[in-house]
C-alpha cells in the first residue's frame, strides 16, 4: 500500500527557513505528480505546491517566490524548501500523490 512519511518540521523564527521531506513507498513515484498541502488550526487544508514527474512546478500565490518544491525520484522523496517564513505559514504540512493518500503530516511553527 502507499505510504507517505513527512518530516523536517519544527519551530522557526519569522524570516527563517525549513526544508520538509516526504518519503513515498508503495507507489510508482517517478510517474506521480506530487503535492504539498497545509492545514492551520481552524482552517481548511489548502494546496501549497505541486511538481510533475518531469519537474514542472506550480505554487500557490501565497508562497510563490519563497517556497521551492523539488523531487529526487531515485530516493522516492519530494521536498519543500521554505524560506522567508511568515507566521501565517504555520500549519501542519502534508504531502500527497494526487490520490487519497496522506501521511501524518509535519508541524511547522513560525514564531519569535
Amino acid at each position: 500500500q502507499v505510504q507517505l512519511v513527512e518530516s523536517g518540521g519544527g519551530l522557526v523564527q519569522p524570516g527563517g527557513s525549513l526544508r520538509l521531506s516526504c518519503a513515498a513507498s508503495g507507489t510508482i513515484f517517478s510517474v506521480d505528480t506530487m503535492y504539498w498541502y497545509r492545514q492551520a488550526p481552524g482552517k481548511l487544508r489548502e494546496w501549497v505546491a505541486a511538481i510533475t514527474w518531469r519537474g514542472t512546478t506550480l505554487y500557490a500565490d501565497s508562497v510563490k517566490g519563497r517556497f521551492t518544491i523539488s523531487r529526487d525520484n531515485a530516493k522516492n522523496t519530494v521536498y519543500l524548501q521554505m524560506n522567508s517564513l511568515k507566521p501565517e505559514d504555520a500549519a501542519v504540512y502534508y504531502c500527497n500523490d494526487g490520490e487519497d493518500h496522506w501521511g501524518q503530516g509535519t508541524q511547522v511553527t513560525v514564531s519569535s
